[in-house]
């Protein structure tokens, strides 16, 4: 329609199943914390005991299929919003990343529902893998399983973002190339490489079409990244709401952590410590060149467009950047 002018190069080269999680010139790898679960994590993950929400349930309740899903994207904020729902008393989650509907989808739904922790009637089952909403098949597959499952995506300025994923990498090899090498088909003439997955996943209109054929747009909340370490509480609303979830989660469960720079749970009841993301989580970015950001902006500032469109949504990323 009316978007293939601008969309349309990028619609005709789909990208292969998986090919943005994968490793691509040898140069890249999962990130342990959050891609590479393996069957012995996700067992333990449903087992009684398991930290899936509250420790009430662990031997109660049976176990169930998902009926919401955090979809994406990589490095937009999904670890931080799934440790913001899993403080309320209604959602049970499972906190590796099972990675069902990209990696582990031949293991068949027993499989799938066996990593999930036991919930009790009234209780939301919940799993995040950010790499979803890049996979091809991921949306045909989630429908067949149940067309009614909402769907979350957290979104995050996509230059912004790229960087994040490319200090995640650098940080397990720090022999690749700079970003600056990575960014850039010819950096002369400045054409931005869009088969580099740090690039490419950031093109969200691209992906949003492939879930649009299969979900409607009302079972779909798109949360920011941004405004998720600015608002928390404001942001975790939306989501229980979505969720049709009483508003459980507020102000009163997030401090300000100032030396990450962002927002982290206060200690539950039932812990001895507050809950804050891991070390690979908030990492200082590499300085980039400001024409290679000035570039990118560019490259994204159409996608972006079309991204609000799309949603009904305006995140003000070319706004956010005009202030800088």
């Amino acid at each position: 329609g009316s978007r293939e002018g601008a969309a349309g190069a990028w619609l005709r080269t789909p990208l292969a199943p998986g090919e943005v999680i994968t490793a691509q010139s040898g140069a890249f790898e999962r990130d342990p914390q959050e891609s590479s679960t393996t069957d012995e994590e996700l067992s333990r993950a449903g087992s009684p005991g398991s930290r899936g929400g509250g420790s009430t349930t662990a031997d109660y309740g049976e176990k169930r299929l998902p009926q919401a899903l955090i979809i994406g994207v990589k490095k937009g904020g999904t670890r931080a919003l799934l440790e913001a729902i899993r403080a309320h008393p209604d959602v049970r989650a499972v906190g590796t990343e099972p990675h069902f509907f990209d990696r582990n989808y031949e293991k068949g739904l027993e499989w799938y529902r066996n990593v999930m922790p036991k919930t009790l009637d009234g209780q939301i089952t919940m799993e995040k893998t950010p790499s979803y909403f890049v996979t091809n098949e991921a949306p045909r597959r989630i429908h067949s399983m149940a067309k009614d499952t909402k769907l979350i995506v957290v979104v995050r300025n996509p230059v912004t973002r790229a960087i994040s994923d490319y200090t995640q990498t650098l940080s397990k090899k720090p022999e690749i190339p700079t970003f600056e090498v990575l960014a850039f088909k010819n950096r002369t003439l400045g054409l931005i490489d869009a088969s580099w997955s740090a690039i490419r996943i950031g093109i969200y209109a691209l992906h949003l079409e492939n879930w649009l054929q299969y979900f409607p747009l009302s079972q779909i909340l798109f949360v920011s990244g941004e405004r998720l370490i600015t608002d928390p509480a404001g942001e975790m609303a939306k989501v229980q709401d979505f969720l049709g979830l009483k508003r459980i989660v507020t102000e009163k469960h997030f401090y300000f952590n100032k030396t990450k720079g962002f927002p982290c749970l206060k200690k539950p009841e039932d812990s001895s410590a507050p809950r804050c993301l891991g070390k690979s989580k908030g990492r200082t970015h590499p300085q980039i060149d400001p024409d290679v950001i000035h570039r990118l902006r560019k490259f994204y500032k159409p996608f972006n467009v079309m991204f609000y469109q799309m949603t009904g949504q305006d995140f003000q990323w070319e706004q956010e950047e005009s202030d800088k």
